[in-house]
């Protein structure tokens, strides 16, 4: 995951340091915990990347715009299509969906997912993100680029029967 995708995952702003990404880190684990969640799974891999990612940082400056909002974006798109069944991956900020999708299209479109043609996949990412790839990478390529977690339904039901 690139720092600035892990940045808008934990809602950090301005400068930063250590102290603020742990505090971030923290936050972020509290609100997106799984038992207060029902994506919480899958935003928690996402929080731990993101720490991950922001374990030696600088301190540099950063473009705030849009910081706040890209975890809980997420987070809303996560819980709109929970429980139809999907095994979910996480590849950098992107959240791709594999399974059988076809019959959950339109709920998919009002969770904000779109439709990737040339993988026949379902995904997820950043409203600023700007594509410059054009869909030529295949999920291997984009894995190897960006590390991938995969969260199946059966860690999910084993997580809610816990």
């Amino acid at each position: 995951m690139n720092i600035n995708d892990a940045i808008k995952i934990l809602g950090i702003s301005g400068q930063y340091n250590p102290e603020i990404v742990k505090a971030a880190y923290r936050k972020a684990c509290s609100l997106y915990h799984p038992d207060r969640n029902p994506a919480g799974l899958e935003m928690m891999k996402l929080v731990n990347l993101a720490y991950e990612a922001l374990q030696e940082c600088t301190g540099e400056a950063i473009d705030t715009e849009g910081t706040q909002r890209y975890g809980d974006d997420i987070n809303a798109a996560l819980n709109a299509i929970m429980g139809l069944g999907f095994d979910i991956e996480i590849c950098g900020a992107w959240i791709w969906l594999h399974g059988d999708t076809r019959p959950h299209k339109e709920r998919l479109k009002e969770a904000g997912f779109m439709w990737a043609p040339k993988k026949k996949l379902w995904y997820f990412r950043p409203a600023d993100y700007k594509s410059r790839g054009r869909g030529k990478f295949s999920m291997d390529e984009i894995r190897a680029a960006h590390g991938s977690q995969k969260v199946t339904e059966k860690e999910r039901n084993k997580l809610r029967a816990a």
